[in-house]
């Protein structure tokens, strides 16, 4: 496109409207809505009772049947019996009421033997102590005044008085032994459960019959062991009550025991050609099929959910600190590419009505998407932008109206984020068909995934066509994907300068704000960094790499000791080194730093990728020899490693000279008297030092182009430090100044 077409200078002042950025987000909440819309429109369907279905009808979406579900939940409760619950605790109560009866009897009996005590004189004349018979009728008042205190009425009427007078006229032995008898037997019946009056009976027979084997000792006529019987059976009562608390709670339990009646969705409700009963008319109603009213509910869920996925979008791009322009440049690059992927995802959508085409959207080739808004903007963008993908391709490729199919999405999100990360190693547009390879491979790891978890019998010969067939589509998709991930990237980079030689040279600028930090805050290193471009740059035009890239690069390099300026001998400008006061460790963290603090702001400022990874890498794994052979001093069991840049090693020819230059450049700076053949000396050192040490092992630059590089940084060096002819004037001035 002419950049001086009217076209071109509308979009240009287009994108500089203040809120040029909220239309983008409104276009694609629009695209999305528009591409979705038919997805999540529920089906109404005018049947009536009687009616033939004149096609399959299943649920659209999963729904629980709350009248089936009650009904269910009533027979439930219904099919509960009432509760009851033992009362052990009536044994004891009645236990202890004959031993009230027993202890009243006993001691009524002491009481009478002290009132009948009187004290008469013998014929000697001596005062004896005789025994005087009390009244049976006194005896009688005395224990019922006791047994009145001491038992509930129903016991003292139920209670004979011919049964008293008998242990009243018992002596004390035969009471003990009719004591143990009774409650050993009624302890025995009252084990059993006794609910009904049959019941009390059955426990009172198996009382009386263990009492009838008792022998009570001079109880010749078993009027004693009678006695007991009739109070053993007044003790035997109902141990067994109805728990109406229980029995609702069991009730309610089984109610919830119920599962829910579900209709599943995909759920076969009316086979074609069945006529609507009445229960089938009430399942269809249940399931939203008969529902005539227009609900917006659907379409107002689709809203809410695109704005989630615009907010996500809002976040990222708002969190870039980059110029209004750069950030409106994105957006459009981003909306372009986002409708282009999903303008074909939903083409490829339209072959679902198709027999056997179902899982037509295993083709789609999404990971396009991804892949450019890796390599065109960043990563981070591109797994959100995976994330949403997968989100719509879930809607797009739904079976029914309003439902999602997960695993289409999962497929999709799994093969775009496996594009990001693939390119995320290899960032070069030499590696995007390797990329489409990657992403096929787990594209097809991911078909037999899913394929198994739906328990696919593979060895049938219906599960190996439908397993062949989702296999190639899945490879397509890869392959589809890179190929017009390549066709395109130029014309992505072509329109929005992604990279180019414009956008090197805009960055290039003395007045880019990064540069001015830099300058203002580290001169030193401003200084280092222009010297450093001038050799990267030689250096990179002698091999054939991008000169102008490794200048551009060489500037913003060491922007990380913008933290902490001091620390870096060159801008410390003669005041003393605080390195002298600290340990080696500390002092080898702050120098290590500077690479990835520098990385982190450069990422932070949105600068392009290429420039980070220099930033980061330019040091490399390299050793900080002079703090390590410091800290070898004190201690002598330090580990080389322990001083050594995280790295990582320079991954192109252009990071592998910058690195290089940087270190060459400290070098000859430090020399008092550079002289071309100390400078030879230095580079060529320098440089078979770092292929000793394995610092270019990861990039593809040969022992050849070190040769001419190590040959671009001597000539560079010798122009800047080249002999100065001393003028007479001068050295008589200097003469004379002695």
């Amino acid at each position: 496109m002419r950049r001086n077409t009217p076209f071109y200078t509308y979009i240009k002042r287009l994108k500089k409207f203040r809120f040029y950025h909220i239309i983008v987000y409104a276009l694609l909440g629009l695209i999305m809505f528009a591409l979705m819309y038919s997805n999540v429109t529920p089906e109404n369907l005018q049947l009536s009772i009687g009616d033939k279905a004149d096609r399959n009808l299943r649920a659209p979406q999963f729904t629980i049947d709350t009248e089936k579900t009650e009904e269910k939940r009533n027979e439930a409760a219904g099919a509960v019996e009432h509760v009851y619950v033992l009362d052990e605790e009536k044994a004891v109560q009645q236990v202890e009421r004959i031993h009230i009866i027993i202890d009243s009897v006993e001691t009524t009996k002491q009481e009478v033997a002290k009132l009948g005590e009187q004290e008469v004189l013998n014929e000697e004349g001596e005062i004896e102590i005789q025994q005087v018979d009390i009244p049976l009728e006194e005896q009688m008042a005395i224990l019922q005044e006791k047994l009145t205190s001491k038992l509930p009425s129903d016991w003292r009427r139920d209670i004979q008085e011919e049964d008293l007078i008998t242990l009243l006229n018992a002596d004390f032995n035969q009471l003990s032994v009719l004591r143990n008898a009774t409650i050993t037997a009624v302890h025995n019946a009252m084990q059993q459960e006794i609910l009904t009056v049959a019941d009390r009976d059955d426990a009172r027979k198996s009382f009386e019959t263990e009492m009838r084997i008792t022998s009570i000792p001079g109880d010749s006529e078993n009027s004693i062991r009678n006695v007991g019987i009739n109070i053993g059976k007044i003790a035997i009562i109902p141990n067994k009550f109805y728990d109406s608390k229980a029995t609702q709670d069991e009730r309610q339990a089984a109610k919830d025991a119920v599962e829910p009646v579900e209709i599943a969705t995909g759920q076969l409700l009316v086979k074609e050609g069945e006529t609507i009963t009445r229960e089938l008319h009430r399942q269809l109603e249940v399931a939203g099929l008969l529902n005539t009213n227009k609900s917006i509910f659907s379409y107002v869920g689709l809203a809410l959910l695109i704005a989630i996925m615009l907010a996500s979008l809002v976040y990222l791009f708002n969190g870039k600190e980059i110029s209004s322009h750069n950030k409106n440049s994105y957006l459009t690059m981003y909306l372009i590419i986002f409708t282009i992927t999903l303008l074909i995802m939903k083409v490829i959508s339209l072959f679902q009505q198709f027999e056997n085409a179902a899982q037509i959207g295993f083709i789609a080739p999404v990971a396009m998407g991804a892949m450019l808004t890796k390599m065109l903007i960043n990563e981070r963008t591109a797994v959100i932008t995976s994330i949403i993908f997968g989100i719509c391709g879930s809607i797009i490729y739904n079976e029914f109206p309003g439902t999602l199919n997960y695993s289409l999405g999962i497929y999709l999100l799994v093969s775009s984020v496996a594009g990001v990360l693939f390119l995320s190693q290899h960032n070069r547009r030499s590696t995007i068909l390797q990329a489409g390879m990657f992403i096929s491979l787990i594209n097809v790891g991911m078909i037999i995934s899913l394929l198994a978890i739906k328990n696919t019998n593979f060895f049938m010969m219906n599960g190996l066509l439908n397993l062949g067939t989702n296999i190639t589509m899945a490879v397509g998709s890869g392959v589809v994907a890179a190929v017009l991930t390549i066709g395109l990237l130029p014309f992505f980079e072509a329109g929005f300068g992604m990279l180019s030689t414009m956008k090197l040279l805009e960055l290039s600028n003395p007045n880019h704000p990064l540069l001015r930090k830099i300058l203002m805050e580290t001169p030193g290193t401003y200084h280092h960094s222009v010297m450093v471009a001038n050799l990267a740059e030689s250096a990179c035009e002698a091999v054939g790499a991008n000169g102008l890239l490794a200048r551009v690069a060489s500037y913003y390099h060491d922007i990380g000791k913008t933290k902490r300026p001091n620390y870096f001998i060159e801008n410390q400008m003669g005041r003393e080194n605080p390195h002298d006061k600290l340990p080696p460790q500390t002092s080898k963290n702050i120098i290590v730093a500077h690479a990835t603090d520098g990385a982190e702001i450069l990422r932070q400022h949105n600068m392009p990728k290429e420039i980070i990874d220099i930033a980061a890498e330019h040091h490399g794994t390299s050793l900080l020899k002079f703090f390590y052979h410091k800290a070898k001093e004190q201690n002598s069991e330090v580990e080389e490693q322990e001083y050594r840049y995280p790295g990582p090693k320079a991954q192109s020819k252009e990071a592998a000279i910058v690195g290089t230059a940087d270190s060459i450049e400290a070098a000859v700076r430090s020399l008092n008297n550079p002289t071309p053949e100390r400078i030879e000396t230095i580079v060529k050192a320098i440089i078979k030092d770092r292929i000793q040490d394995e610092q270019y092992s990861e990039c593809d630059i040969t022992f050849k182009e070190l040769e001419l590089i190590s040959q671009s940084f001597c000539e560079t060096l010798q122009g800047i430090f080249h002999s100065r002819i001393e003028y007479p004037e001068a050295a008589n001035k200097k003469v004379e100044g002695k």
